[in-house]
């Protein structure tokens, strides 16, 4: 394993799932730290493709690369753009889904509260508008939108108005600023420090996170070949929503009339199921996390994050999948 490889937290039950052999040809969606690809490298005479937007994972991907040669190969680009850069099928593809440890730890790139540093969340830094584009720049309205649907934010409205106001007389640029605010609006006990549902919210904007992820099972469910796997570990319940409805809905075949003619051009399922959430040996129970916990911004250590390995079928993805839709179907 190459010095300074990020360990995933399913590691073991990705690689179980990819059913890995030699002469395969799999794809890392969200290479990271390197990981799951240094995994796949180690554990079968295979080629992986890597994927990352994020500048600092191509520093990884170097590392494989000495190690493995050609076997190994990334591109410093979106998941969602894989079907654009591979043209010939491939055995399997995992998505690691969400913000990653190192990536918080990192204060100068925005993404947690824990530390001070300026208010930027994008994962390709080349490009975009930063979170503190967002809030210095979005109507209340707006800003209400993002907290309430893509961090779940009861507060959400209050939060706004509170950060229009705030702006009104001083510019919000940093972490700390942003997440003083947030705890001014959000009092009491809980069991996750207050700014983190707020954050959450700025980075899932800022990186398009949802449209991404449509686009991109789109993408793997069009470069899998037959019997090829597909393993998905999602973080929290918007992605896992996206998940199970592009899974379920390539399944199961297209709903029928039973006062119509059968539809033969109707789609057929294009993948099967070959399991839900592992079932691990009983884990701690989570304790609450305190604000100046380790993990605040993360998904707890104690607890396991939503797992989705699916089998590819034969049947050829269908031609709308690829519309970046509120309901995108997911291939099982």
């Amino acid at each position: 394993m190459p010095a300074e490889t990020h360990t995933p937290v399913m590691l073991r039950e990705v690689i179980s799932a990819l059913k890995l052999c030699d002469g395969g040809v799999y794809v890392d969606a969200t290479l990271g730290r390197g990981g799951y690809a240094d995994k796949m490298l180690e554990s079968a005479h295979c080629q992986v493709i890597a994927f990352d937007r994020d500048h600092a994972a191509m520093a990884a991907g170097q590392r494989l690369q000495q190690h493995y040669g050609q076997r190994f190969a990334m591109h410093h680009a979106p998941f969602a753009h894989m079907a654009q850069h591979i043209t010939h099928p491939v055995q399997g593809v995992v998505f690691d889904l969400g913000v990653s440890s190192p990536q918080l730890d990192d204060g100068a790139r925005g993404f947690s509260f824990r530390h001070d540093g300026p208010l930027d969340m994008r994962m390709d830094q080349r490009e975009g508008e930063t979170a503190a584009d967002l809030v210095n720049t979005k109507t209340e309205r707006e800003l209400a939108d993002i907290f309430f649907h893509l961090g779940e934010e009861k507060r959400a409205r209050q939060i706004a108005k509170k950060i229009v106001a705030q702006r009104a007389q001083q510019p919000i640029t940093r972490t700390h600023q942003l997440a003083e605010l947030v705890r001014s609006v959000v009092k009491g006990l809980h069991s996750i420090d207050p700014a983190t549902r707020t954050f959450q919210a700025l980075r899932i904007a800022v990186n398009d996170e949802l449209g991404q992820l449509k686009v991109g099972l789109a993408a793997a469910e069009k470069i899998l070949a037959p019997h090829g796997r597909l393993v998905v570990v999602s973080f929290h319940s918007l992605e896992d929503r996206i998940v199970k409805q592009f899974l379920s809905a390539r399944a199961k075949p297209a709903a029928t009339s039973r006062h119509l003619p059968v539809n033969d051009n109707q789609p057929k399922p294009s993948f099967t199921l070959v399991g839900s959430q592992p079932h691990p040996p009983p884990m701690p129970k989570a304790k609450p996390i305190r604000a100046h916990a380790r993990r605040a911004f993360v998904w707890p250590s104690a607890r396991r994050p939503p797992f989705f390995p699916q089998r590819r079928l034969h049947d050829p993805p269908h031609d709308h999948d690829l519309v970046p839709v509120s309901l995108a179907g997911q291939r099982l």
